[in-house]
């Protein structure tokens, strides 16, 4: 059986990044498996700017960003397999993969990296009432229709969700000459970041329809019309507020999923409010040698984010076979009822280095107090403002003064 130093599942930004990121801190034998059949991910369908900000420095398209790291990654003697499906992954770290050439394999590793990236919830996730007709389809599905096929997927459009995804498609399916009717978002603020409101709905006269959503879908062959309706602070529909729209096509973009199915195969503890793995601040999981990274590990608003990330997911890989890391002690990290979730999950106990915590808030906050709480007592406050959900937080803190064995963050919005 072929064992490999180090196997990383997924050849998108997450991937090719955890990749650079062991291989730069010693790992050589080294298994990239992608089941594409190209590298890239995602990436290769986001023809629109604002990726490598952060990373790079400069504006890039989505493209052109993924052809950065791939560009990287083939300077090195990396293997890659495309066209390859793992289909299990075993908690002594021995893995199972198929492709045409080889057919069915089994392989070993020292360590495994999860990047494999997240999926798109769907309309029988949220149950809308109505026919099943021809033009309904999730935002990612048009995108990759429009932009990678070149297809055309309707004229008179209307998008359920703000996330960056459905408001980027708002822009597109204008720009392709379709009239987009509205976008609905059930919450009472975008679920998307503020620039893509401000550049792909308010720039192009786009309704946004707060506190709304879609109630039916009519149509027999082909969508004809749906009815939206506000809802409540429950969430529920308002009887008496219902508005037909006629429409030929319906996307949704109501959410992404981490792809965990592989990590549940292999025994994985998956965290409930993010349903990524638990890790601690090496991203290394449950099971020793294991590692995740990028939006398999928790969804991600800027690729240039997922990249930082999945670099320090491989640089840890690295150590762990480099160095066999010997057991921790931890520091349990848990939130209040104000922050959706706080990752990592749990802190290496050592007086040493820093560590950076990331946060998403529930509800938009103009100002609040983020307390670092350290067995009882406050460690650090910081001052934030313009909090929203849409916008991971960051905050870093020096682990010499996180001394005891539970770090509670708590967050208050302050009173204007």
């Amino acid at each position: 059986m072929r064992e490999y130093e180090l196997i990383i599942i997924g050849g998108g930004s997450a991937g090719l990044a955890a990749t650079m990121g062991a291989y730069e801190n010693g790992l050589k034998d080294i298994l990239l498996i992608e089941r594409e059949p190209e590298l890239g991910g995602i990436l290769l369908q986001c023809i629109h700017n604002g990726f490598g900000l952060h990373m790079f420095d400069e504006e890039l398209a989505g493209p052109t960003y993924a052809e950065r790291w791939i560009n990287k990654v083939l300077e090195t003697d990396v293997e890659i397999k495309l066209n390859t499906a793992v289909l299990s992954i075993n908690n002594d770290l021995t893995l199972e993969y198929s492709n045409e050439d080889e057919g069915y394999r089994i392989v070993k590793a020292k360590s495994i990296v999860l990047a494999m990236g997240c999926r798109e919830r769907s309309r029988g996730a949220i149950a809308i009432p109505g026919y099943r007709p021809a033009g309904v389809l999730t935002a990612g599905t048009a995108q990759k229709y429009v932009n990678i096929l070149g297809n055309e997927i309707g004229k008179k459009v209307f998008i359920l969700g703000s996330g960056d995804i459905g408001l980027i498609m708002a822009r597109r399916m204008r720009l392709e000459g379709a009239e987009v009717v509205g976008v609905a978002e059930i919450m009472p603020y975008s679920n998307g970041l503020p620039r893509n409101v401000k550049q792909c709905l308010d720039d192009y006269n786009i309704p946004l329809y707060l506190s709304h959503t879609v109630t039916f879908i009519d149509g027999h062959d082909r969508v004809n019309s749906i009815t939206i309706s506000k809802v409540d602070d429950n969430l529920n529909p308002l009887k008496g507020t219902e508005k037909i729209l006629e429409v030929d096509t319906l996307l949704l973009s109501v959410g992404l999923i981490p792809e965990n199915d592989l990590s549940e195969m292999a025994g994985i503890e998956l965290e409930m409010k993010t349903n990524g793995p638990i890790v601690d601040d090496k991203f290394e999981t449950s099971i020793p040698g294991i590692f995740a990274c990028g939006n398999v590990l928790h969804v991600h608003d800027l690729v240039d984010y997922v990249s930082k990330e999945a670099l320090n997911a491989g640089k840890s890989a690295a150590e762990y076979v480099l160095k066999k890391s010997s057991k921790y002690e931890y520091i349990t990290v848990t939130h209040d009822n104000n922050l959706v979730y706080i990752l990592p999950n749990k802190i290496i106990n050592e007086n040493e280095n820093n560590v950076e915590l990331m946060y998403r808030v529930k509800t938009p906050m103009k100002k609040a107090t983020i307390n670092l709480i350290c067995d009882g007592m406050i460690v650090r406050s910081i001052k934030k403002a313009n909090l929203t959900p849409s916008i991971m937080g960051k905050i870093m803190v020096a682990k010499k003064l996180l001394k005891g064995t539970e770090l509670i963050v708590n967050i208050k919005e302050e009173i204007l």
